[in-house]
């Protein structure tokens, strides 16, 4: 399991190092739509936290979990980040990030094992309105592809910083870290819900 954690990371790592040559149109389109959407989700904490979630959830459940999980959310989020683009709306979107952060971590923090597919579903279902959210704040002048790719891109590497992280569950005590984390992403998630709007970037 190790050194495929270190061959997800070094594929995402490699992913950011190639994208802004794959996708250049021009300079500045290029620059501003792929930093953009690359830092988007790092500076929305109910983003991050919850993206993090999925990943400490999916090493908590272990294969085929650990997987689908960090692979699903990115999907269907790139499906609500044309949504979002197309300026179709959705009900209560900051309200559905913020209560993802509260649901993915409280999920961590009491260990909950549902059916993998019940687990990708609950996944999906709150990477859509992420998705949204990032897609319908694309900035006037970037590209929407070189931004997508950017969001999507940062967005894996959370979820791989979570299976890192994930990974202590395999002893007590880090087990025991892990459920703490998940609390604290719970809390922050119930604390962003009480707002009302969450913090979304």
């Amino acid at each position: 399991m190790p050194s495929r954690l270190r061959i997800l990371v070094t594929a995402l790592l490699a992913g950011v190092a190639l994208a802004p040559p794959a996708l250049a149109h021009d300079g500045e389109g290029v620059a501003g739509g792929l930093a953009s959407g690359f830092l988007h989700p790092l500076t929305g904490a109910d983003h991050l936290v919850a993206m993090v979630a999925v990943g400490l959830w999916g090493a908590q459940l272990g294969a085929p979990a650990i997987f689908l999980l960090p692979i699903a959310f990115p999907l269907v989020m790139a499906l609500g980040g044309v949504l979002g683009v197309l300026h179709i709306p959705l009900p209560a979107p900051e309200m559905m990030i913020a209560l993802s952060a509260l649901l993915l971590g409280a999920a961590v923090a009491m260990r909950i094992r549902p059916p993998v597919v019940v687990a990708a579903l609950i996944v999906a279902l709150f990477a859509i309105f992420h998705g949204h959210a990032h897609g319908a704040e694309l900035p006037g002048a970037a590209d929407p592809m070189a931004y997508g790719v950017g969001f999507i891109t940062a967005t894996g590497l959370l979820h791989g910083f979570g299976i890192l992280i994930g990974a202590l569950s395999r002893w007590p005590l880090g087990a025991r870290v892990i459920q703490g984390l998940g609390a604290s992403i719970a809390l922050l998630g119930g604390y962003f819900l009480f707002l009302g709007a969450g913090v979304a970037g």
